[in-house]
């Protein structure tokens, strides 16, 4: 006589698909919150050198544009300024890309419980 299917689960194929789920739950664990922290200090330096890069290049042009034009504190004050805006600038962009990296890995942790 043929075997007629039961509405018993197969206890083979059972124990091969938790095998699967236990290694694809071991591939998507979260990683140690002792590396979160170092992303964050790496986060702050960064913003920090992208600051100080701003004020650097602009006193750097002024201080040259006035040794060549001879108007010696004026265009140094002023592309000083100006690199501080722009340190200003690309410092809040890149707050803003994190607050979007955190919002999207957020969204992802959300989705998996």
């Amino acid at each position: 006589m043929a075997e007629r299917p039961t509405d018993e689960p197969d206890p083979e194929r059972l124990k091969a698909l938790e095998e699967k789920l236990a290694a694809r739950r071991r591939a998507d664990a979260p990683k140690p919150a002792a590396d979160d922290k170092f992303r964050h200090a790496d986060m702050a330096w960064r913003m920090v050198i992208e600051m100080v890069s701003g004020l650097g290049i602009g006193f750097g042009i002024g201080y040259g544009l006035d040794v060549l034009l001879g108007t010696m504190p004026w265009l140094m004050l002023v592309f000083t300024l100006l690199g501080l805006v722009a340190g200003v600038r690309v410092m809040l962009r890149t707050a803003a890309d994190m607050n979007r990296t955190r919002a999207a890995s957020g969204a992802a942790d959300e989705e998996r419980i």
